[in-house]
């Protein structure tokens, strides 16, 4: 047997785990690393379905899904459903595979943001950590890792240099964190979220719930998601709005990082995100549209000023914001004393909260210790936005915008972020993520970790993503085994 087979033997699964209905195998040796690699075939130009093709060549060809032809809920819940099967049959390898299972995913931010919330939402016994290959453009889930922001190369020797590393990997526990937005349903138009000609990934994970939904209430529109590196509002978001409204119009514009980078600081002149108090109305900054208020104790909300000037509010998880910047930076002693800060981690229970006012403002983060202007941790933040202030504003989460109209008689729009539980991710060489468990991280110290907030009191309203909502056991399976 030649090296390079006996090595890609750790990650392999038999078809008869991903297909019961196959004939079972005698693997002589049991796969030390077993993934599953999810694939969005469009990202990248034809980087996408290169890498589909190298990863089905190297794997079996049914453990490497393509997103555009199957969804990974689907493909998860049929997985684990096939390993519980198995296990309840004495199946070894079930065991084994279940135990030491990784995910692999090549796509943009918010691809990696949709599997994220799938992986979250059903609720598997062992949750798999997740490994990102960086096919978009920011690229700031892969680099907060270690990952590389660089697109990567798509040949054989690649792809075992990059399954090598996930071998290796370290897991390494974020938090997660829930939006939830309500108001009242206008008299007049409609107010769903405005996707940039379709709907992003994220907005799989940010939508409107039912009117049979238990977080629904009467006389009100409900909408939830979730994120996991950031969630913006403002002129940021409305330049990365305009960015995926030219791409999806034209594609064939869009074959490389280098050309989307460049398009994507066009569109942020042609904005006015570098001449904001020309062509940005001051009554459209943040502190004209909404209140916003945090929790940094539980059940004690402040008032949170804004500066007049802030165009732009960045709700930060990891230190990679716009192409692997990091926005809140390293405040140092002092700061952190004078102000009630801690050293950002990113499984915490906090979250950072940065302004900008302008594209100029955001160029100081390439200087050394640049950084936004820090407004502040918690473990909350909630917009209340003033009414009539404006009849739509723009929002992203994880890289992926849309436009989100507002009733203008309506002032109850509320939105209200919360920390909700955590994920693995898979840490690699290079990781500029620090956890609060990791004696090795910067400055890292005894800062108390606040639980309670992880048990939200408003009920079912905060227990799923929307990621994997139509996932369920079928009742042949002894559900008290998945515990």
């Amino acid at each position: 047997m030649s090296t390079s087979s006996s090595f890609l033997k750790n990650f392999y699964i038999p078809d008869y785990v991903l297909n019961l209905d196959s004939n079972p195998e005698n693997l002589s040796d049991v796969p030390e690393c077993p993934v599953v690699v999810f694939i969005n075939s469009k990202s990248g130009g034809q980087l996408g379905g290169n890498l589909l093709v190298t990863y089905r060549s190297l794997l079996n060809e049914n453990q490497v899904v393509d997103l555009l032809e199957e969804t990974p809920d689907k493909f998860l819940s049929k997985l684990y459903l096939n390993l519980e099967m198995l296990k309840q049959k004495g199946d070894e390898l079930a065991f084994k595979i279940e135990e030491n299972l990784r995910i692999i995913v090549a796509g943009g931010d918010g691809t990696a943001g949709w599997i994220l919330g799938v992986v979250c939402d059903l609720k598997l016994p062992h949750p798999p950590p997740v490994a990102t290959v960086p096919l978009g453009t920011g690229n700031n889930l892969p680099f907060a890792f270690g990952w590389g922001k660089k697109n990567p190369g798509t040949d054989e020797q690649s792809v075992k240099s990059f399954l090598k590393q996930v071998l290796e990997a370290k897991e390494m526990k974020i938090d997660n964190w829930h939006i939830l937005m309500r108001m009242k349903i206008p008299k007049e138009g409609n107010c769903d979220p405005i996707a940039p000609l379709e709907l992003p990934h994220s907005l799989h994970a940010f939508h409107r719930v039912s009117s049979t939904d238990s977080s629904s209430m009467e006389g009100y529109h409900t909408f939830r998601g979730g994120f996991w590196n950031y969630f913006s509002m403002g002129m940021d978001a409305q330049v990365s709005y305009a960015f995926h409204s030219e791409r999806k119009l034209h594609p064939e514009k869009f074959k490389n990082q280098l050309v989307n980078q460049s398009t994507y600081a066009r569109l942020g002149c042609t904005q006015g995100w570098f001449f904001a108090p020309l062509f940005h109305p001051a009554d459209k900054n943040i502190a004209q549209m909404a209140k916003v208020k945090i929790m940094k104790k539980q059940g004690d909300w402040q008032e949170l000023n804004i500066p007049p000037s802030i165009r732009s509010i960045v709700c930060l998880n990891l230190p990679s914001f716009s192409g692997g910047l990091n926005p809140w930076g390293t405040p140092n002693k002092n700061k952190l004393r004078d102000r009630d800060l801690t050293p950002p981690y990113v499984d915490d229970g906090l979250i950072e909260v940065v302004g900008f006012r302008d594209a100029w403002h955001g160029l100081v983060l390439l200087a050394p210790k640049g950084h936004g202007t820090r407004l502040a941790q918690a473990h909350r933040i909630r917009f209340e936005f003033h009414k009539g202030a404006a009849d739509h504003t723009f929002m992203r989460i994880d890289g992926e915008p849309w436009k989100q109209p507002l009733p203008v008689d309506d002032d109850t729009v509320v939105v209200e972020i919360s920390h909700h539980g955590q994920v693995n991710m898979l840490a690699s060489h290079g990781c500029v993520s620090r956890s609060i468990h990791d004696p090795s991280s910067l400055h890292h110290g005894s800062v108390e970790d606040d639980n309670e907030d992880d048990s939200v009191t408003e009920g079912d309203e905060w227990s799923k993503f929307g990621a994997a909502a139509t996932f369920r056991i079928p009742d042949e399976v002894d559900i008290s085994r998945l515990s």
